[in-house]
């Protein structure tokens, strides 16, 4: 008996044992397991995160929308139900008869249910069918459609980043869905116990340097750039020289990320400002320049080159754009008017060894870092086999390839005192309820390339060629402009093409303290002689004089004024005419035409304003009293 007794009271103690651990220890382990036997969750998606502008204007946002889900437990009739759903959805019965019967707790009616409009949302509710439910599900929303689509990139049906930065920061922007939660019996019956919403959590916000008003400035100049020349594609970037901030991106042919399954994989994936990869030609001697006068190869002013259009070096006689040369100039003129053999002699001077470092300590050959997918490195030639033909080309921009982002990053840091930064577009991560910063982008140095001293020569030099030079179509009276004309030949099968170039402008202001850099590069315009500074420099100019009002930029002191040729319009200074006669004003205005306002003979008002600088031969109108 006591051994029996001792034996009953063990047992008792195990049994107390085992329900002290099923009902403490592993309670919560095991109610789960319970509750997902006879719960059922009702997904509800949550948004995706904003992206904003660099002054919190939208740029990706999302629109709400009811997706069809169905419990096939649920469903009594699933005939009539499936009939009446096909009805609606204008879908075949048989597919969805699959859906309404499936073995399944909960089946998502995909692709047909999704995304429905408000009125279909409705006829279905109406049915009032048990088994039936339509859940929140929220759609990607671009505001300006197609504007920087290629950097924004899109997403898929169910909210996935695929390219741009909807695919690089998918991580960050993508939330975690929350549920409706109801509870069921064992075969799918709803039960009468309350349901438990689980909130969903949004995904992180993005707010990037871009600034809305360059980035349409942009957009507007390529779209006419479009129309105009009809070229196998553009490309527009513009960059805070200072920082590496991204302020303007964009390329055609574009996109429409709101209707992405209209383009192909191609067209959509293939961001040309970081993606496409060419000969710079000219602009690129701005780097050559640089290495020049930091290696104190060159005195802008002192030293002269004669050109008789063409330079021998070895087998190879390499030309100017210009038929007979420029005959003697300073180094200076062979910057303005973008002189190829004077560049060849540059090129000589510093030798291979010591132009390739350069270039490579101005990025070119490798990728530049930027926060965007799908970047390419460029290509240099290979040390080893650079030969005098090689240098040559290489120093006017010819032999190598190179890609936009590259590029005006490198000419920054030519302007900007010698300073290499890493180009940037994510400004910051923020919290999606309070817009917290979460993550901070700064300014990131790469290297110093070259010496305060020679980037004010750079900047000197530049600003002559927009004033004097093949940039002037780029000048923007009152402003100092700097920049540099490109024309470039493009290579196929091995061999250049004829009458087929993509022409560049790179630009900048204001020339001494630069604020903003912009690069615009048409593809073989159809029509019209194809010299860079004819085609490219009037869009960039227009995205600079954009620039201004958009960062505030006032009007610098000094600069160079434009030398007019005889084909260019002249600015004039609007003289004061108010309180004078009409005889009078006429004569101070000969170089305007003159507009009467009102029927008195005296002047009580003008427009422009005295002071102004305008084009000959625009109108000034007069308010007489």
């Amino acid at each position: 008996m006591k051994v029996v007794l001792i034996v009953i009271i063990f047992l008792f103690i195990l049994i107390i044992g085992k329900v002290f651990y099923i009902q403490v220890i592993d309670y919560d382990k095991l109610n789960d397991y319970a509750s997902n036997l006879w719960s059922r969750n009702l997904p509800v998606k949550a948004d995706r995160g904003i992206i904003y502008d660099r002054d919190g204007g939208v740029l990706a946002d999302n629109i709400t929308t009811t997706s069809l889900v169905v419990i096939p437990n649920q469903i009594k009739n699933k005939e009539k139900t499936a009939k009446k759903l096909a009805e609606i959805l204008n879908v075949n019965y048989e597919a969805m008869y699959k859906h309404v019967s499936k073995k399944t707790s909960i089946e998502r009616v995909h692709p047909e249910g999704r995304r429905l409009s408000y009125e279909v949302a409705d006829e279905i509710r109406n049915l009032k069918i048990g088994g039936v439910y339509l859940v929140k599900e929220s759609k990607r929303y671009y505001a300006f459609d197609t504007y920087m689509s290629h950097t924004l990139g899109y997403v898929g049906i169910d909210n996935q980043g695929l390219s741009g930065l909807e695919l690089m920061y998918d991580k960050y922007l993508t939330g975690k869905d929350g549920a409706i939660k109801y509870f069921s019996d064992a075969k799918g019956n709803k039960l009468s116990l309350s349901e438990v919403y689980e909130k969903p959590q949004d995904g992180m916000n993005l707010t990037l340097t871009i600034n809305k008003d360059i980035q349409a400035s942009i957009e507007r100049e390529l779209d006419n750039a479009v129309t105009k020349y009809k070229p196998d594609r553009t490309i527009a970037l513009a960059m805070d020289p200072n920082s590496g901030e991204i302020l303007g991106i964009s390329a055609r042919p574009n996109f429409s990320p709101n209707n992405y399954q209209k383009y192909t994989t191609e067209e959509i994936n293939r961001n040309l400002p970081i993606w496409a990869t060419y000969e710079p030609g000219s602009t690129f001697k701005i780097i050559t320049l640089a290495a020049a006068l930091e290696e104190g190869k060159v005195d802008l002013e002192k030293d002269k080159y004669t050109d008789t259009g063409s330079i021998k070096v070895e087998n190879a006689t390499l030309h100017c754009w210009k038929h007979g040369g420029h005959g003697t100039e300073t180094f200076l003129e062979v910057v303005e008017n973008s002189c190829n053999p004077g560049f060849v002699v540059l090129g000589q001077r510093l030798g291979k060894e010591k132009l390739f470092d350069y270039i490579k300590r101005f990025g070119f050959g490798s990728k530049t870092g930027v926060d965007l997918n799908g970047e390419s490195s460029g290509i240099l030639f290979n040390l080893k086999k650079v030969g005098p033909v090689e240098l040559a080309t290489t120093a006017f921009g010819q032999g190598v390839s190179v890609t936009p982002i590259q590029q005006v990053t490198a000419v920054s840091a030519a302007i900007n005192g010698g300073t290499l930064y890493k180009p940037y577009i994510v400004k910051s991560i923020n919290e999606p309820e309070t817009n917290t910063v979460i993550k901070q982008t700064n300014k990131t140095v790469v290297r110093k390339v070259i010496s305060e001293e020679t980037s004010k020569k750079v900047r000197y030099a530049l600003e002559s060629v927009v004033s004097n030079g093949t940039g002037r179509t780029a000048y923007i009276d009152g402003y100092r402009v700097g920049g540099k004309t490109g024309t470039a030949q493009k290579v196929e099968n091995g061999r250049y093409l004829v009458n087929n170039y993509i022409l560049s402008f790179i630009g900048f202001l204001p020339a001494d303290n630069p604020q903003i850099v912009v690069y615009v590069a048409i593809d073989n315009p159809k029509g019209v002689n194809q010299f860079g500074g004819v085609i490219a420099g009037p869009p960039a100019k227009a995205i600079l004089t954009d620039a201004i009002k958009a960062l505030d930029i006032k009007k610098p002191s000094g600069g160079m004024e434009k030398e007019y040729q005889y084909t260019d319009k002249k600015y004039k200074e609007v003289p004061d005419v108010v309180g004078k006669t009409k005889q009078e004003a006429n004569k101070e205005l000969k170089d305007f035409k003159v507009k009467y306002d009102g029927t008195g003979d005296k002047i009580t008002y003008q427009s422009p304003e005295a002071g102004s600088r305008i084009y000959e031969g625009e109108t000034v109108r007069l308010f007489t009293n």
